[in-house]
């Protein structure tokens, strides 16, 4: 699956996870969202594309004690089951929870392209 993950952690800041093979996600990243802009919670198809997003399942927060929210942006309708935010996290979740699991406290995210 091609996609994007935005995200931040406990101490870090907002970071692209997953670049979906792209020099530079944030024209692609700003297009998938750009109608979207201010849920908290959110998803949206765009011809092949999808934009997720949502707070973290976990509660979890950064220092400043805002929860963490996850962005995705997922390519060449892969996200075409995806029919609220409901089934995005039941969908996709489970593919990275236990890789932010272990980013989550780290001084800088390991980013890792899939």
């Amino acid at each position: 699956m091609r996609l994007l993950w935005a995200t931040r952690g406990r101490t870090w800041g907002f970071r692209f996870l997953r670049r979906g093979g792209l020099v530079d996600p944030l024209p692609e990243f700003s297009s998938a969202f750009a109608n979207l802009d201010g849920a908290r919670q959110t998803w949206n198809h765009v011809a092949t594309t999808t934009a997720l997003r949502f707070q973290d399942p976990n509660g979890r927060t950064d220092r400043a004690g805002r929860i963490i929210p996850h962005e995705f942006v997922i390519f060449d309708g892969a996200g075409k089951e995806i029919n609220s935010v409901e089934a995005g996290i039941e969908l996709v979740w489970p593919l990275f929870e236990d890789e932010y699991a272990r980013d989550y406290e780290l001084p800088e995210p390991v980013v890792r392209e899939r």
